[in-house]
């Protein structure tokens, strides 16, 4: 298990994790005043590969990166996924694509 500090924009992207079969469990600890978030990483109990090979963060504090549906980023062809903060929440790059709506791209998982 992994603990990383909460915060609302990690909760929710540890949700789009989860629900991408990226970890395997995440669990909301709620003591101290910002709480933390304990996550089980996933693994293929083959060869043991982890199930996230690379994230790369692609917003930064200094410089933000925002897109339009149209020019949405593809990760590795389609086989990774980019996490965008949009209007409309938390969401995965083909689900805002689908929605037609832009963002704030927040990092690229594959």
């Amino acid at each position: 298990m992994v603990e990383i500090p909460a915060s609302n924009l990690k909760k929710e992207i540890t949700k789009v994790l989860f629900e991408k079969g990226y970890i395997l469990n995440y669990k909301f600890v709620e003591e101290g005043p910002q709480g933390t978030i304990k996550v089980a990483l996933k693994y293929d109990p083959a060869n043991k590969v982890n199930a996230v090979r690379k994230l790369i963060r692609v917003s930064t504090p200094g410089l933000r990166k925002y897109v339009g549906y149209r020019e949405m980023p593809r990760v590795l062809n389609g086989l990774g996924i980019a996490i965008l903060s949009t209007s409309k929440g938390v969401m995965t790059d083909k689900e805002a694509r689908e929605q037609k709506i832009g963002g704030e791209v927040l990092c690229y998982i594959y």
